[in-house]
């Protein structure tokens, strides 16, 4: 009996024995994960700031998200009390029914677990809680098989009782839902209520947000946009769980549930949404790094790059920002995952104004010269280029083409090469619709490219600088040069570059009623040579005696190659400067024709000189920057001088208002009515028309003492264009996009821009500027209709 007793004695000891030491061993287990010994674990610093990449958002002035830029992922952080009651109900319901009561790893979930297991029961439900998702999340298993995947899994256990400890259940289901990804570059709950709905967390109905819960459990096989069924079926799931936990109520439920889909499906992406073309140059410009002359070309546009980004990189804060300035940490600042917020001070209104305007009048440009370039020789290049030009231009284009590398690649010849290229084929084209298949040889769909058109519109207000709209281009499937600020694709300008000889002349004394000849005006070059001025076509006035006034208006090259002899093309290039062209113009006597290639954005900016009194303000974009956090970390403003003084600036105001109420560009003023759709205003515009050689190249700048606004108009190519002055001059190919834009704009009473405004008259201004052209009057006599570039 003794003996028994003493054996039973020893096995009860070895059993405390075995119990204790697997306890110990169980704690040492766990100890050495938490230390690390069999595998990386996050240290305190790295569980209190884990690694978030966030998404930089760009915001309107009107406090619109205009776009995001990302790496890989696209996200949003919101706070808890922005995550909606559905959101965060359907996600406790669903993932973790005892989320708040437990503290990081759920004992009963996991014997729920263990049973199904046993009794092969699949509808038992996963044993992981939120905060194990959550660290799965944070630091993702090296491994997912073999005795490294149950380590992983103890791992994932002692990280989420750390999170337990280092935040709240609130902020954990916040960093959870902020970490997720729901496919499609969704990171994060609220780029997937944007991308799936077009809403946020907070303002998803009951069905939607079960829906987003749903595709937790795997967003690839419950995709919404693939496979519909499933995806409500497992919606319904999610629904049915809120209802169990006493979330909803069955009316709720039953409603819910009958409920479509009803997603608002919208990838992000550059080419989607709108301002593509800013968007762009914005990101450019803050991420450019200092210029090295070693990394540009030696060609002459690559050296005046070099010298323009230099003046930028020490001149515009904004150029470079991201690598100009530091973080705390000393490291430079990520666009793409630093969660920057930069306000621009783009009006989110104003730009669709703009952009529907540019539409809408490329959309009844373009038919006209696809009909148009039909019956050129080699179309779509026009008949002043030789064959051998035009196949050269062609073939550079084919040259360059994807396919063209492709098929190189192969070791296909060039003669087969060109064989495909002229068989007809599916292509995918771009089209006002989006992208469609359509069939047409490899060939002709480079030809169809090159013939479209682009129109580029730009808007600032004179007297603060901030630029309202930024088009780049009719539609950036066609082309994305963006032709407002491109140093690569300057565009010569035509006759809006006359207003500055006029100010030059206004400045030094002359006066806009002093009558001058309109004949030839020949100029004795530096080599002896000649040039002579001519107008781009006859009237009833050549040679006879007219106003500085009138010449002005009709853009005649004759009346201001007279007052180029006056004074110097040196003189009229420091104009030019003083009032914000930077762009190298060579300073010849033709250079009041438009002859230099400048941006868009530099002419807007100089014509705002004009309605500033004097004034020159730079162009800005961006308002301020703040950190994820909403620390602002960067404030911009502009840079004023005095360009011209304010009696010649309100002077050739006048002047340009008699080029719209009389001029060439009349079809704006109410006293030409038969262009209503973009024309009539009563509001007195001051503005030039411009049109370049052959009609490549149509312009119209034009402003209200509130806002500035220029467009250009052409192909990518200056030898695609109408060959006739009447469809392809400015007044007709660019300045309707103005008229358009200014109609929507003054039709919009939240924007508080008015129709009827006047110019405030400098004290003291004593110049006449009605001048007496009764004899000049269009009495039926042939009046110059149009400007043009000789």
């Amino acid at each position: 009996m003794e003996e028994q007793k003493h054996s039973f004695r020893k096995y009860i000891k070895a059993l405390w024995i075995l119990a204790v030491s697997g306890v110990l061993l169980l704690i040492l287990f766990f100890w050495g994960i938490a230390a690390g010994m069999f595998g990386f674990m996050p240290t305190f610093e790295e569980l209190e700031n884990p690694k978030n990449t966030v998404a930089s958002e760009i915001i309107t002035s009107d406090g619109q998200l205009l776009g995001k830029y990302y790496d890989e992922e696209n996200r949003t952080l919101v706070e808890y009390d922005e995550l909606g009651k559905y959101v965060v109900q359907a996600l406790v319901a669903t993932e973790d029914e005892r989320y708040y009561k437990h503290s990081g790893i759920d004992l009963r979930g996991l014997f729920r677990v263990v049973k199904g297991v046993v009794t092969n029961n699949t509808r038992s439900g996963g044993g992981s809680t939120i905060s194990q998702q959550l660290a799965k999340l944070l630091f993702p298993r090296e491994s997912n098989s073999g005795i490294k995947l149950v380590i992983r899994k103890f791992r994932e256990w002692v990280i989420a009782v750390k999170l337990e400890r280092s935040y709240t259940k609130e902020e954990i289901i916040t960093m959870y839902l902020n970490k997720f990804e729901f496919i499609y570059g969704a990171f994060g709950v609220d780029v997937a209520a944007q991308t799936y709905f077009n809403t946020t967390p907070d303002s998803l109905e009951l069905h939607q947000a079960a829906m987003l819960i749903g595709m937790l459990k795997s967003p690839y096989l419950y995709n919404p946009t693939r496979f519909e069924d499933k995806a409500v079926n497992r919606r319904n799931v999610v629904l049915g769980q809120m209802f169990k936990n006493r979330y909803i109520n069955r009316e709720q439920f039953n409603l819910a549930r009958q409920q479509p889909l009803d997603t608002d499906f919208n990838r992000s992406g550059l080419k989607k949404g709108i301002a593509p073309y800013f968007r762009k140059y914005l990101e450019r410009t803050l991420i450019s790094e200092m210029p090295e002359l070693s990394s540009y070309g030696n060609s002459y546009r690559a050296q005046q790059k070099y010298y323009e980004d230099s003046i930028a990189w020490y001149t515009d804060p904004l150029y470079g920002w991201c690598n100009k300035n530091k973080k705390p940490d000393g490291t430079t600042y990520d666009l793409y995952g630093d969660g920057l917020k930069i306000f621009t001070t783009i009006d989110y209104r104003m730009q669709e104004y703009a952009e529907e305007a540019v539409k809408t009048h490329i959309q009844n440009l373009q038919p006209q010269l696809d009909a148009h370039v039909k019956n050129f020789e080699n179309a779509p290049f026009s008949n002043d280029l030789s064959d051998e030009q035009a196949d050269r231009i062609l073939m550079n284009e084919v040259y360059r083409s994807h396919r063209y590398g492709m098929l190189k690649k192969k070791g296909l010849s060039k003669t087969q090469i060109m064989d495909i290229f002229n068989k007809p084929d599916t292509i995918l084209i771009y089209t006002w619709d989006g992208y469609k298949d359509t069939i047409m040889s490899p060939l002709d769909s480079i030809k169809y490219r090159l013939r479209q058109l682009s129109s580029s519109f730009m808007a600032m207000e004179p007297s603060t600088g901030e630029v309202k709209v930024w088009v780049g281009g009719s539609a950036y499937g066609f082309t994305e040069i963006d032709m407002v600020r491109s140093s690569t694709y300057k565009r010569q300008v035509g006759s809006t570059c006359k207003p500055f000889l006029y100010t030059l002349a206004m400045q030094n004394g002359l006066s806009p009623c002093k009558r001058v000849p309109n004949v030839e005006q020949t100029f004795i070059l530096p080599d002896g040579r000649t040039w002579t001025a001519k107008n781009s076509g006859s009237s009833d006035y050549d040679g006879k005696m007219v106003t500085l006034r009138w010449g002005l208006a009709f853009s005649v090259n004759q009346v201001s190659a007279w007052v180029m002899k006056r004074y110097n093309p040196e003189a009229m290039r420091d104009v030019m400067r003083n009032m914000g062209v930077y762009s190298d113009v060579p300073a010849v006597p033709s250079m009041f024709l438009g002859t230099a290639e400048v941006t868009l954005y530099e002419m807007v900016a100089a014509y705002s000189v004009y309605p500033n009194r004097g004034v020159y303000t730079t162009p800005t974009v961006v308002s301020r920057i703040e950190d994820r956090h909403g620390n602002v970390i960067a404030r911009f403003a502009p840079r004023r001088h005095e360009a011209i003084d304010e009696q010649t600036a309100y002077l050739m105001t006048k002047l340009l208002q008699n080029v719209v109420s009389e001029g060439t560009g009349r079809r704006l003023s109410s006293n030409y009515q038969l262009y209503e759709e973009y024309g009539g205003f009563d509001t007195p515009f001051s503005g030039k028309t411009g049109t370049t050689q052959n009609q490549s190249d149509g312009w119209f700048m034009g402003f209200t003492p509130e806002l500035v606004a220029g467009v250009w108009t052409g192909a990518n190519y200056r030898s695609i264009h109408f060959e006739d002055i009447t469809r392809g001059q400015g007044s007709n190919t660019a300045l309707p996009v103005f008229g358009r834009f200014f109609k929507k704009v003054f039709a919009d009473s939240t924007l508080n821009y008015s129709e009827s405004y006047k110019y405030v008259e400098p004290e003291g201004f004593s110049i006449d500027i009605d001048c007496d052209d009764s004899d000049m009057e269009d009495n039926g006599e042939k009046m110059p209709a149009f400007d043009g570039f000789w």
